[in-house]
């Protein structure tokens, strides 16, 4: 039985538009959106980062008896810097969390030195150290979105890896794709604050 060429034209075009009607380009789509967000995550750390060394030799001139709160800043900042990082860190869990775990002290110690900057009334009417401040703020608010679009986009692709018509796709054409990993509350942020009241005193 012969097959006429137009028939073979039929189908050569027709195919393509059944397949992505089955979903076959939603993995690698969702994964290109999801390795987005996370290069732009990676922005915003590096953004924050590169903001530190300026607020760390201001507040230094104001304070310098914070000199251990500013060494703590400095190992973190060096840490936070200092975690490899490569294609393979968002499906690694290992190699995550170690990410996460030193930005988390970073922004830890972060908050501690700014906290302290109350103490200073002329470093806090400083134009340079409240340029400083604003900046880092809003870093630190665009790290919270950037955070959370790049979960929701991990969501969407580690859902197409386990869902039909994508767990198929996921068993035949692109069985090298891994789950990836997801940003989480840090340990000291789902822990209730502890609220304490002096004891009475006898009058």
């Amino acid at each position: 039985m012969k097959i006429s060429a137009s028939r073979v034209w039929l189908v050569a075009l027709i195919a393509p538009l059944a397949l992505a009607g089955c979903g076959v380009n939603t993995i690698p789509t969702d994964e290109g959106r999801a390795q987005a967000a996370w290069a732009d995550v990676q922005a915003q750390y590096q953004r924050r980062s590169d903001l530190i060394p300026n607020l760390v030799a201001t507040v230094q001139g104001y304070a310098q008896q914070e000199k251990s709160v500013l060494v703590q800043v400095t190992q973190a900042r060096a840490q936070a810097t200092h975690v490899s990082v490569d294609a393979s860190t968002i499906t690694d869990r290992n190699k995550f969390q170690a990410y996460q775990q030193a930005q988390n002290q970073l922004s830890g110690v972060l908050g501690h030195l700014l906290s302290i900057t109350e103490n200073y009334p002329d470093l806090k009417s400083n134009a340079n150290f409240l340029a400083l401040q604003s900046q880092l703020e809003g870093t630190e608010n665009r790290i919270a979105i950037s955070r959370r679009d790049f979960n929701e986009a991990v969501r969407v692709y580690n859902t197409d890896l386990h869902t039909f018509p994508g767990v198929i796709w996921a068993s035949t054409l692109y069985k090298s794709e891994k789950p990836m990993q997801m940003f989480e509350a840090a340990a000291d942020a789902q822990a209730a604050p502890k609220v304490s009241f002096p004891a009475p005193t006898n009058q």
